[in-house]
C-alpha cells in the first residue's frame, strides 16, 4: 500500500490532540477527499491515509482496531512475505482478513515486541497495546520507508513526512546547525536520527521505538548485517556465490510483484534495471510496463541514454513508456518537486523522479526499481580504491570521494554562527566506520553507505517522489535477506570487473553484452548540473529573499561569487553547488520553516 501515517501520544495521563493529527493527516493526504477515520484512546491518536485510490480498499479499516487483544495499528508499505506469515499465524489465531495491518497484530500478539524480527518487506508500523499502556514506531530494515518525530512538552508526534509532521503546529522549525553541517557535507545528506529542522529527528533504519504512556521510553536496533566473511560459506567459491546471488535476486524481485495487476519497472537500460527486466520476465509474465525518462541536453551534456533501454525493451519485448521532458516543462516542475520533498534533496534527479512518476502512476500502480544496487553490490569507483588500502584507511578514501566540502571550506561558505565548532560530520563517519565488524575498507564503506547514508539518498528520493504520485516503488536490490547474503560476500566478487563483478556474470547470461560493459551511466539531468535561466533566476531570488537574509546561514561574498559564476563550481559527485544552496532556500521557503 501507498499510504501515508500520523499520530500523537501524550504522556501521564495527558490527552493526544486529535486536531493536531487530523491537521498531519490533511497535509499528508493533499485533500484526496479521502473518509479517514481517526482512531484515539486518550494517551494515543493514530491515523491513516492512502494515497493511491487503488489502496483505498485495503485502507478503509484502518487504523485497524482489534478490541479483543486491545491493540490497534496503522502502517504503511507493504510485507512480502505476508502469505507465509498468515499461514504460520493461522495455527493459533483466527484472522479476521488478510491485510498486512491483521497480519501485524498477530504476529506482535504472538511475538511481542521481536515481532518485526518476523517481517519481511518496506514499512512503518505504529502500533498501540493498550494492555501494557505503550506505542511501539518500526522501520524496516533499510529505510525504505521514513518516519519523522518530534518530542515536545510532554508527547510525541509522529508522520510520515516532515512537512506533514510541521503541519501539526508548535514545532521547532529552525535550522539544525549539525543538520546543516551534515548536509553542506554529503550533497544533502542528514542521517537519522537528525533532520534539517531542529525540532524533527527521523527513526533510523531497522529501529523500534518504544513509548510507555507513563514517559519513559527505550530503542533497540533489530538487525545489523556485520560485513564479515562467514564460516556458514568459508567452502564456497565464485560459482557458489554466483547461483546463491542469483537466486535471492530472483526471490526478491518474485516477492515484490504486484497481487492484482501489472507490475513495471523504471528502465534506465542499467545493468540494475535491465535485470529486473529480466528476472520478471523469467517468471512467465509478458508485455512488462517499462519506463524510461530523457532530458534535453545542456551545457555538452546528453540528457538521455534511450538507446540502451530502447533495446531491452526490444529484447524482451516489454510494455515500454519513453518519456522525454523538454527544458520548459522541467523547469516548471521545479517548484512542484521542491513542494514535493519530505526533506530538501539536492539530487538532480529529484524533480526528474517527480515528474516521472507523475507519468508512471498512469500506467501502473507498483514499479520495481533499480535503486540500491550500487551500494550493495559496490558499484562505485571508490570500492575499488577502498580494495587496496588498509582497514584503518577507509575513511580517507570514502571523504576523498564523497566529501562535499571540508570543515575550512564550510567557514568560507557559512555565516559564523551557522559553523560547527568541530567538524561533526567527520566524526560521525569515523565512528561508524571505526565500529567492530566489518573485515576490510571495502566491507567498512559498504556498512557505512548501507545503514547510515543510503536511506537518506537513493532511498528517499525514489520513495518521495513515487508515493506523491500515489506509485508503489519497490527495490528489490534492498531485499534484507538479499543485502545479508551479499554482506557476506568476499568484496573482491563485488569489486571486480569495474565494480559490481559478481552482478555482471549473473547479467552475462541473461542480458545483451552492450549494457553491461557500457560505461558506467547515471541519471542524467543537464538542466541542473548548468543552471540558466529560468531556475537560474529562481535560485538567485531564493537566495536573495529576505527570508534568506534573515537566516543568514551563507556568507553573501560566497553567494554573489557563486551567481556570478554559477556553473563554475561543483562537488565532487557531479553536484552544481550553486544549486546546492539555492535549493536548501527554495525549500525552507516553500515550507515555510527554518
Amino acid at each position: 500500500m501507498v499510504c501515508a501515517i500520523a499520530g500523537e501520544l501524550a504522556f501521564q495521563g495527558a490527552r493526544a490532540e486529535t486536531t493536531s493529527v487530523q491537521k498531519m493527516i490533511n497535509a499528508l493526504g493533499a485533500n484526496n477527499g479521502y473518509d479517514n477515520r481517526l482512531w484515539h484512546n486518550g494517551w494515543v491518536a493514530l491515523d491513516q491515509v492512502p494515497l493511491n485510490s487503488a489502496d483505498a480498499s485495503e485502507t478503509t479499516s484502518q487504523p485497524t482496531y482489534d478490541a479483543a487483544r486491545e491493540l490497534a495499528v496503522v502502517f504503511d508499505g507493504r510485507l512480502t512475505n505476508r502469505d507465509e506469515l498468515c499461514a504460520e499465524l493461522a495455527r493459533d489465531h483466527r484472522l479476521r482478513t488478510v491485510t498486512d495491518a491483521d497480519v501485524i497484530l498477530a504476529a506482535y500478539d504472538t511475538w511481542g515486541e521481536d515481532f518485526v524480527t518476523h517481517l519481511h518487506g518496506e514499512f512503518v508500523i505504529a502500533l498501540a497495546d493498550l494492555r501494557r499502556q505503550r506505542l511501539l514506531l518500526c522501520r524496516d530494515r533499510l529505510g525504505i520507508k521514513p518516519l519523522y518525530l518530534a518530542h515536545m512538552n510532554g508527547r510525541v508526534r509522529f508522520a510520515s513526512t516532515l512537512p506533514g509532521l510541521v503541519a501539526s503546529g508548535g514545532i521547532d522549525t529552525s535550522v539544525d546547525k549539525i543538520g546543516l553541517h551534515h548536509y553542506m557535507s554529503w550533497h544533502s545528506i542528514v542521517p537519522a536520527p537528525r533532520s534539517i529542522l531542529t525540532g524533527v529527528t527521523k527513526l533510523p533504519p531497522a529501529t523500534m521505538h518504544v513509548l510507555q504512556a507513563e514517559g519513559q521510553f527505550s530503542e533497540r536496533v533489530y538487525w545489523q548485517p556485520d560485513y564479515v566473511r562467514s564460516l556458514a560459506y568459508a567452502h564456497w567459491d565464485a560459482q557458489d556465490w554466483q547461483e546463491a546471488i542469483y537466486e535471492a535476486l530472483q526471490v526478491a524481485v518474485q516477492r515484490r510483484l504486484a497481487p492484482n495487476g501489472k507490475t513495471g519497472v523504471l528502465l534506465s537500460g542499467g545493468l540494475d534495471s535491465s535485470l529486473l527486466v529480466a528476472l520478471m520476465a523469467e517468471t512467465g509474465l509478458s508485455d512488462i510496463p517499462t519506463f524510461s525518462v530523457g532530458f534535453d541536453s545542456s551545457g555538452q551534456q546528453s540528457g538521455n541514454e534511450f538507446e540502451y533501454s530502447d533495446h531491452i525493451s526490444e529484447v524482451f519485448q516489454t510494455d515500454h513508456h519513453t518519456l522525454h521532458i523538454g527544458s520548459a516543462e522541467f523547469s516548471a516542475a521545479v517548484d512542484d518537486a521542491v513542494a514535493a520533498m519530505m526533506e530538501p534533496m539536492t539530487s538532480h534527479d529529484v524533480p526528474a523522479f517527480y515528474l516521472h512518476s507523475q507519468v508512471v502512476a498512469e500506467h501502473s500502480n507498483v514499479v520495481q526499481s533499480g535503486q540500491g544496487a550500487d551500494e550493495i553490490f559496490a558499484g562505485y569507483r571508490y570500492h575499488r580504491v577502498a580494495e587496496s588500502v588498509s582497514r584503518e584507511s577507509a575513511l580517507t578514501v570514502f571523504n576523498e570521494a564523497f566529501l562535499d566540502h571540508t570543515q575550512n571550506d564550510l567557514a568560507q561558505i557559512l555565516n559564523p554562527t551557522w559553523l560547527t565548532s568541530t567538524n561533526v560530520s567527520h566524526e560521525l563517519l569515523a565512528d561508524y566506520l571505526s565500529a567492530p565488524g566489518a573485515d576490510t575498507a571495502v566491507d567498512a564503506v559498504l556498512r557505512l553507505e548501507t545503514q547510515l547514508l543510503m536511506a537518506d539518498d537513493p532511498v528517499k528520493r525514489i520513495n518521495n517522489m513515487a508515493s506523491i504520485a500515489g506509485l508503489e516503488a519497490c527495490v528489490p536490490f534492498l531485499d534484507h535477506e538479499l543485502v545479508e547474503l551479499v554482506a557476506a560476500c568476499p568484496t573482491e566478487f563485488k569489486t571486480a570487473q569495474d565494480g559490481k563483478g559478481i552482478l555482471k556474470d549473473i547479467g552475462r547470461k541473461l542480458l545483451p553484452s552492450e549494457v553491461i560493459d557500457r560505461p558506467k551511466g547515471y541519471f542524467p539531468v543537464p538542466a541542473l548540473r548548468h543552471l540558466q535561466d529560468p531556475i537560474l533566476t529562481k535560485v538567485s531570488e531564493a537566495l536573495h529573499a529576505p527570508e534568506a537574509r534573515e537566516r543568514g546561514l551563507f556568507r553573501s561574498d560566497y553567494v554573489e561569487a557563486l551567481l556570478d559564476n554559477p556553473n563554475d563550481q561543483y562537488v565532487p559527485t557531479g553536484g552544481n553547488t550553486l544549486w546546492k544552496l539555492g535549493l536548501l532556500e527554495l525549500w525552507l521557503q516553500r515550507h515555510d520553516v527554518g
